[in-house]
């Protein structure tokens, strides 16, 4: 695992942006951009729910989109009760905007 100080992220990451456009290095992947940066920063993909260099949690956002940054995404405890999909869908969810085209009819988010 890699370790950074707080200087060294900082100066990496702004060599990182002098380098002007970089291609996404993971094309189709939803985290591709993220695990672009994470590549370019030397950064191993990990998918744990940690910050990914030392104390920090790195985010990033395609260009021009409306999409959410997910802060955190811990599924409620104990999770074999299955409490978003048996709870919280059903009484506080909504349907999704992709149900009957990508996603199957009556498929529901909650964020």
């Amino acid at each position: 695992m890699k370790i950074f100080t707080k200087d060294e992220l900082i100066k990496d990451l702004k060599n990182i942006a002098s380098m002007g456009w970089v291609k996404n290095g993971r094309q189709g992947n939803h985290g591709g951009v993220g695990n672009t940066l994470e590549d370019l920063l030397g950064i191993e993909e990990n998918n744990l729910p940690i910050p990914n260099a030392a104390e920090w949690e790195l985010k990033t956002q395609k260009l021009n989109t409306s999409s959410l940054t997910t802060l955190f995404h811990t599924e409620p405890s104990p999770t074999a009760l299955k409490f978003v999909p048996a709870i919280l869908l059903p009484n506080y969810g909504w349907a999704h905007k992709e149900a009957g085209k990508k996603y199957p009819n009556g498929e529901m988010s909650f964020r």
